[in-house]
């Protein structure tokens, strides 16, 4: 990186800091989350590259950033579609899986399954890591099934035979296949990697560097499924409580790695699944979602990292109780939001961001366009704490729609 670029690279760090910090930059930070637009608007990759011709999704991405420059790069990966296929991961289905019915052009998609029964809540709370290897692996991997033999019996460990829970040939054909599994994955990071530093060499940093999830929607999302999680809620409250509670303390633990990382951004995605407006009741939500939450996010600032909080749904009834947290260190991103309410209310605590319907993007007017993101601007821009978005990633849209939202917002957001 040229003296120049680095000077370019450092000045967009700076600028969403400021914004994050709750000062007001030279201009409002531009970082919409491109999600599947640079395949959509190439003229030879699709998003099934994504997940299958690494080097074709890195070109349309580099390509995609070199013609629309941001202030960071809402990025969050490749994956391996043949480490999924070894895997047999049945959580998704997505482009270029033999039998998906997922067209080539579209993201993956979320098959929500039942992984664990309600009468399994005291297996997962007393032997985390002994669930997760012999049942929930096996389960949600389906090629995995051979780590339901994995065993180990204290009873007796006087010779190598105490280990025939591990040798066993069940056993042994599992790992062999995760070895395989890995490498496929690894491949997979490699590609990301290079794709971030591409886009470093030209001036743009990231803007997560990591990603978590509510304890809350890990719950629903991977093990209860939405209509469980939501039946536990009346049926078994105390071991849903204490299941956020557990995953809580895991997410900080696993984080815990970034106090002393070295990274150009320390920030946490955390993409809010099961919390919107109407989906559980105030007490609820303050008890088994916004509490576990909030202490990950308290550690993570204790560890002087930015929670980064995607709300997914409308978010009104729920701004009250987003104040309380430490001033300025926290980003609030919204899909459907009052935003000059969300301004008035969290304006001075936290930097918010979000809320472009991205059905502009693809269906609606130049003018159309123009005019949302001059409203934002006007709404949310003023005295700084403003990040400029989409309220979702965006997949489709057309090219003279993402050409005025970018022109718009980097004219129109100068001081």
């Amino acid at each position: 990186m040229t003296d120049e670029i680095k000077a370019i690279y450092d000045q967009k760090i700076k600028r969403v800091n400021d914004a994050i910090e709750l000062k007001e930059p030279d201009r409002v930070p531009v970082a919409p989350c491109a999600n599947s637009l640079p395949y959509f608007l190439s003229e030879d990759t699709v998003f099934q590259d994504s997940m299958y011709n690494y080097d074709k999704a890195v070109d349309a991405i580099v390509k995609y950033y070199s013609h629309y420059d941001q202030d960071a790069i809402m990025y969050i990966g490749l994956t391996g579609g043949k480490a999924n296929e070894l895997a047999g991961t049945s959580q998704i289905d997505w482009p270029g899986r033999p039998g998906s019915i997922v067209a080539p052009t579209s993201s993956h998609q979320v098959i929500e399954h039942e992984f664990m029964t309600p009468e399994e809540y005291p297996e997962l709370l007393r032997d985390y890591t002994g669930f997760m290897m012999k049942k929930y692996i096996p389960r949600a991997f389906t090629n995995l099934t051979g780590l339901k033999s994995f065993n180990l019996n204290p009873a007796t460990i006087l010779n190598a035979s105490f280990l025939s829970g591990i040798y066993n040939p069940d056993v042994l054909s599992a790992f062999k296949l995760l070895e395989q599994i890995g490498g496929y994955d690894a491949e997979a990071a490699a590609a990301s990697a290079a794709v971030n530093e591409r886009l470093g060499e030209m001036g743009m940093p990231p803007f997560m560097t990591g990603i978590s999830e509510a304890p809350f929607d890990i719950l629903s999302d991977y093990f209860r499924g939405t209509i469980g999680a939501m039946e536990d809620q009346l049926e078994y409250p105390d071991y849903v409580a204490a299941a956020c509670d557990m995953f809580a303390d895991q997410q900080i633990e696993q984080l815990a790695w970034m106090k002393d990382a070295d990274l150009p951004v320390k920030r946490i995605f955390f993409p809010l699944h099961k919390a919107m407006d109407g989906f559980m009741g105030p007490d609820d939500f303050q008890e088994i979602y916004w509490k576990p939450l909030k202490k990950i996010m308290l550690a993570l600032i204790d560890m002087d990292v930015t929670p980064y909080i995607y709300t997914e749904g409308r978010y009104d009834t729920r701004l009250e109780a987003m104040t309380d947290i430490p001033k300025g260190k926290v980003i609030y991103h919204f899909e459907t939001a009052d935003m000059k309410r969300a301004k008035q209310i969290l304006g001075d605590v936290a930097c918010i961001s979000g809320n472009l319907p991205i059905y502009l993007l693809e269906y609606g007017t130049k003018e159309q366009v123009a005019d949302y993101v001059k409203y934002l601007i006007d709404n949310c821009a003023g005295g700084g704490g403003y990040i400029f978005d989409t309220n979702a990633g965006i997949d489709n849209a057309k090219r003279e729609n993402v050409d005025i939202m970018f022109e718009t917002a980097y004219t129109y957001g100068k001081k």
